[in-house]
């Protein structure tokens, strides 16, 4: 597992450790029933609070991407793949509504958005 944290980001470390996390779940990068490192061991490593990490790890467990089994640890959880489904939705949503406001911004209309999708699909088929 790789994270980098950014002490200059205007987002908390443990939203960064979260969804770096997140995103490696979801991305396949870390298998179901991975075992994470222990809470104390991140944050010694990534030079953190244990409570900082705690919470990213709470969060987690809470939304449902890792498990914590008492005395055994963090694992990744088993892969829901309708959440997996969801949040890959929802970050298409996030990038679509960004070309719109582009594609708005230089006068491009819905047709030649479209079009425009229509050939990057067809190119990646």
């Amino acid at each position: 597992m790789h994270l980098k944290i950014s002490n200059t980001s205007d987002v908390p470390i443990y939203l960064q450790l979260f969804n770096q996390i997140k995103d490696q779940i979801v991305n396949g990068q870390l298998s179901e029933m991975e075992p994470l490192p222990s809470i104390r061991n991140l944050a010694k490593e990534l030079n953190i609070s244990v409570i900082t990490t705690k919470r990213a790890y709470d969060d987690l467990e809470r939304e449902g991407f890792i498990i914590t089994v008492a005395g055994k640890g963090s694992f990744v959880a088993p892969i829901n793949k309708q959440m997996v489904r969801e949040e890959k939705l929802k970050v298409i949503e996030e990038r679509l509504s960004e070309a719109v406001e582009t594609a708005r911004l230089i006068g491009l209309s819905l047709e030649e958005l479209k079009q425009i999708l229509e050939l990057i699909h067809e190119e990646r088929g």
